[in-house]
C-alpha cells in the first residue's frame, strides 16, 4: 500500500511515522528546514508512549512527485487545504481513500470542490503533539487515536481495510457509524483553543480558575446547543464528558491553534470559533461566547495572514 501524508507536523509526523515504522510505503509532504532535516537525518518521534526514529524517509515539497497513492492522509492546517486540494488530483486514483484529520465540520465540503465525494472518508484524530525542532516530532499528551467512517454509504469493506492498516501500525483507531456526530464532538472540544489563546492560558490554568472555567463551560454548552439545533446526534451528557476530558489533559498542554495565535502565525480560527458564528447566523442561533473569542483573535489573524503573504507552510 502506498500512503501519502500531506503535512508533516505534529499530527502527520506522528501517525505517518507509525505507518512508516510498520513497513508501509509512506511519502511525506513537508517544507523548508523541516523537510531538509527529514531528508538528511530521518524523522524522530519523541513520545510518552515510546520514542522511535525512521532513518530513511521519503519526503518532498511537491505533491505531484508523490505519485498515485492508495491512501492520502491530510494533516495540514485546515486553512491550508484550499491551497493543496486541487493538486491532490494528481495523486488520487479512482479507489484512493482520502482521509482528512483536520479540526472542523466543513472540511469535507471544501474538499468536494476538487475531489470526488466517493474518495473522501470522514476522519479525525486525538493527540497533543507538535514539531519540536526540524525533523523532530514530540507527542505531549493524550493517547493517539484516529476515528473514521463513511460519510455516505459505500459499504464496510474499505473502512475495515483502513482499520487493518492502522492496526498493523499499532495505531489505536475506531470505525464510526456516525462520523458526522464524532466530527462535531471533536469540533466542540477544539473550539476551547480560542479561549486558551485569548486568556494566554494552558489547559491547566484555564480549568483551575473559576472565572475561566465558567467561560469554558459556557463555550462548550453554546456549541453543543447549536449542534442540537442542527439535529446532530450527540449524547445529552456530552458537555460534562467534554469537561472531564479537558480535566485530564496535562496541566501545561495547549493546542496548535493556541500556539499559532501566540506565535503570530495564521491559525484555524475561521474553521473553529468562526465556523460556529457562521452556522449560527445561517440557522438563526445566537453564539455570543464564540463571537467574543473570534472577534478578539480576528485582528491578530489578519496581521498574521498579511505577514504570510501567500506563503504556505506544510510542516
Amino acid at each position: 500500500m502506498k500512503i501519502a501524508i500531506i503535512g508533516c507536523g505534529g499530527v502527520g509526523g506522528y501517525f505517518g511515522g507509525r505507518l512508516a515504522q510498520a513497513g508501509y510505503d509512506v511519502t511525506f509532504l513537508a517544507r523548508g528546514e523541516h523537510l531538509r532535516a527529514i531528508q538528511q537525518h530521518g524523522l524522530s518521534i519523541r513520545s510518552m508512549m515510546g520514542d522511535f526514529k525512521i532513518d530513511k524517509v521519503q519526503a518532498t515539497d511537491r505533491i505531484c512527485d508523490i505519485g498515485l497513492s492508495d491512501l492520502v492522509i491530510l494533516a495540514t492546517k485546515a486553512w491550508q487545504l484550499r491551497h493543496v486540494s486541487e493538486e491532490l488530483k494528481t495523486i488520487i486514483k479512482y479507489d484512493t481513500v482520502v482521509l482528512p484529520l483536520q479540526n472542523g465540520v466543513l472540511i469535507n465540503e471544501e474538499l468536494n470542490e476538487h475531489i470526488p465525494s466517493k474518495n473522501i472518508m470522514g476522519g479525525l484524530c486525538h493527540i497533543i503533539s507538535k514539531v519540536e525542532s526540524p525533523g523532530v516530532i514530540t507527542h505531549l499528551g493524550v493517547e493517539p487515536k484516529i476515528i473514521f467512517g463513511e460519510i455516505e454509504s459505500y459499504g464496510a469493506v474499505r473502512a475495515e481495510m483502513l482499520k487493518s492498516v492502522f492496526d498493523k501500525a499499532g495505531i489505536n483507531s475506531r470505525i464510526s457509524q456516525d462520523i458526522t456526530a464524532e466530527l462535531w464532538k471533536k469540533f466542540i472540544g477544539a473550539c476551547v483553543s480560542g479561549l486558551l489563546a485569548v486568556t494566554r492560558s494552558t489547559y491547566g490554568e484555564l480549568r483551575e480558575l473559576k472565572e475561566t472555567r465558567q467561560l469554558m463551560t459556557e463555550l462548550i454548552k453554546e456549541i453543543f446547543e447549536l449542534s442540537r439545533h442542527l439535529w446532530i446526534r450527540i449524547e445529552s451528557d456530552f458537555v460534562e464528558k467534554m469537561i472531564s476530558i479537558i480535566d485530564s489533559y496535562p496541566y501545561e498542554s495547549t493546542s496548535s491553534l493556541t500556539r499559532d495565535v501566540w506565535e503570530r502565525k495564521p491559525s484555524e480560527i475561521e474553521y473553529q470559533n468562526g465556523t460556529v458564528i457562521k452556522l449560527g447566523e445561517k440557522f438563526g442561533f445566537e453564539t455570543p461566547v464564540n463571537r467574543f473569542i473570534y472577534n478578539c483573535i480576528l485582528p491578530m489573524e489578519i496581521k498574521a495572514r498579511k505577514r504570510m503573504d501567500g506563503h504556505t507552510d506544510m510542516n
